[in-house]
């Protein structure tokens, strides 16, 4: 069965139709996806807890500094600068 140009034409156009509408939906999607980030004004005191900060033990720390210098061969890198060559 063979189809006529101007059915041709409908069909493809009714293709990209559906094509269009799948990629706008994705892309809705997507974006919605981002739209809830950051932090609620009433979650905020939870975040400002004295337990909830990234520096809160000392000793964890120093441990955790002593092993990332280690194993990089850099020293300083908190406060103060350097490099791993031992030219400073």
């Amino acid at each position: 069965m063979k189809l006529s140009i101007d059915s041709r034409i409908t069909y493809i156009a009714s293709l990209f139709l559906m094509l269009m509408l799948m990629l706008m939906l994705m892309l809705m999607l997507t974006l919605s996806g981002c739209s809830t980030l950051g932090v609620q004004p009433w979650e905020r005191d939870q975040f400002a807890r004295e337990d909830m900060a990234l520096d809160n033990e000392k000793l964890d720390l120093t441990l955790d500094d002593h092993i990332y210098f280690s194993k990089e061969g850099t020293s300083g890198g908190r406060s103060q600068g350097g490099g791993g060559c031992g030219c400073n």
